[in-house]
């Protein structure tokens, strides 16, 4: 509440007289002002012990009554100590709206005493009058810098919060299964512990956040940036399955990226994202598309074993590898376009653009090189595989 500005000599003596009074009834003044808080919000009450509350109003008003009369190149203790309390506000959780009324009312409650204390007393109250502009100035300034540092705490303390949540949040997608940081996670993400999730990885270097805005009924997101890929965390409501969720993300995603089942409970998440890159790692680099661990589990498994998938390679397609690329790409396309088309020559040959006498002919040609039929189960699983390990095993780029 320091007012400061010039006046005259007498009119300084009588200011400082008046202020002095008022510290002489500070005790009075500071009931006064802490019980008007209370009845106009209980959250005075509910945020702040009320003896601390007390204590606080009392400096902070006799700190103004101070400044009221300080001379004019005193330093500030008015606006260090709004700041100190706007800080304190915010990390007490008051709301600011609250943190401003108690100025303004601070700020009142001492101008309608020092104006009883004046009476009739013309020179005092000319003094007052004089000094009025300034006071309110001083009075606006004080809730000004506690606005100030309020908000700045504010956004300090949501931004250690994001972190620290974030860092639940990742040691349950690193495999964590801590009951305890699952609570924490759920009750600062507000997500359920026990409900039903799928992970979402994303590989893309283009850091399109477009799919940050995916938002449907049933389906909660929460996105995770890394230095190559984007993981989300899923939450789905009872009845919202992977078919919502994989024609939500179809087209809307930078991709490739991969969709795991479903798991029951964030302590599962951790396997929930192994499983989701799995499915990831089942995409060529240059496909766009978003596929779900569910449609891919030959791919899974044999990304999951390089080793195995190499020798796989070699046992099945040996003699084809030995083609000439194009010759071998060919071979390799239709194959792929027949199992697409579910083992329809005429299919194939409609996407391919060719006759289906040529599909039929590419077909016997791949079973002279790898010495096995396509009419046999066994047979055609194992090459079915050692197709995708040649696409999809490091090294190989494709046909």
């Amino acid at each position: 509440m320091g007012a400061r500005g010039p006046r005259s000599g007498d009119d300084w003596k009588l200011l400082g007289r008046a202020c002095t009074a008022l510290l002489e009834r500070l005790p009075e003044l500071v009931d006064e002002h802490v019980r008007e808080l209370h009845a106009y919000s209980p959250a005075y009450g509910r945020v702040i012990g009320y003896d601390q509350h007390w204590q606080e109003a009392r400096d902070a008003m006799r700190i103004g009554i101070e400044m009221i009369s300080a001379p004019r190149a005193a330093p500030r203790r008015d606006l260090e100590h709004a700041e100190w309390l706007g800080r304190r506000r915010a990390e007490q959780g008051l709301p600011l709206e609250l943190v401003v009324h108690a100025y303004r009312l601070a700020g009142h409650l001492v101008w309608d005493t020092l104006l009883e204390d004046a009476g009739a007393d013309a020179r005092r109250l000319a003094a007052l009058m004089q000094a009025a502009t300034m006071v309110w100035s001083a009075v606006d300034t004080q809730a000004d810098t506690a606005s100030e540092a309020y908000r700045v705490t504010e956004l300090e303390l949501r931004r250690r919060t994001d972190e620290q949540l974030q860092a639940l949040l990742d040691a349950l997608l690193e495999g964590g299964r801590s009951a305890e940081v699952a609570a924490r996670a759920a009750a600062g993400l507000d997500l359920p512990e026990r409900g039903r999730y799928a992970v979402v990885v994303l590989r893309t270097a283009r850091r399109d956040l477009t799919h940050r805005r995916l938002a449907a009924e049933g389906l909660r997101f929460v996105w995770r940036m890394r230095t190559d890929c984007e993981v989300g965390v899923v939450s789905l409501d009872e009845g919202t399955g992977l078919d919502a969720l994989a024609e939500l993300m179809a087209g809307r995603c930078p991709g490739p990226g991969g969709i795991s089942p479903v798991v029951v409970g964030l302590t599962e998440l951790g396997r929930a994202r192994r499983l989701a890159e799995l499915a990831l790692r089942t995409c060529p680099a240059e496909a766009p598309a978003i596929v779900r661990l569910d449609r891919r589990m030959p791919g899974a498994l044999v990304v999951s074993q390089p080793e195995l998938s190499s020798l796989l390679v070699a046992e099945v397609l040996g003699a084809l590898l030995e083609l000439d690329p194009a010759d071998r790409a060919v071979l390799m396309e239709t194959l792929d376009v027949w199992l697409d088309c579910e083992g329809s020559a005429g299919r194939a040959a409609a996407r391919l653009y060719c006759h289906r006498n040529t599909v039929f002919n590419r077909l016997r040609r791949l079973e002279q090189l790898t010495s096995r039929s396509l009419s046999r189960p066994r047979d055609l699983t194992e090459m079915t595989l050692a197709l995708d390990a040649f696409r999809l095993t490091a090294g190989h780029s494709g046909p």
